[in-house]
């Protein structure tokens, strides 16, 4: 694949943005079970966002970049759509973080 730098980034920030569109529209699946399944969440999407700017100096607040990942403050993502983890979702996150 022969792809300038500048191009490669505007791709993958793209895709980023389609990632956190479809993660923001699908508000029925769970973190606990993107966790089980992919072994990372939105509040995973928003520690990584956190940490890459900061390695480049820029600060932001955790609750300010899970807002961008969530499409709304976290706290009231968590009172709309968090359901409590069924014993199945719990055994299965305990069993793929041995």
């Amino acid at each position: 694949m022969n792809m300038d730098e500048k191009t490669q980034i505007e791709l993958e920030a793209a895709a980023f943005r389609h990632l956190v569109g479809f993660l923001q529209e699908k508000t029925e699946v769970q973190n606990i079970d993107l966790m089980n399944l992919a072994g990372f969440c939105r509040n995973c999407l928003s520690k990584w966002y956190l940490a890459a700017a900061e390695e480049r100096g820029i600060e932001l607040d955790l609750e300010e970049v899970r807002e961008m990942i969530y499409g709304m403050p976290y706290a009231e993502w968590k009172d709309k759509y968090q359901k409590e983890a069924t014993q199945g979702q719990l055994d299965a996150f305990a069993e793929s973080h041995k």
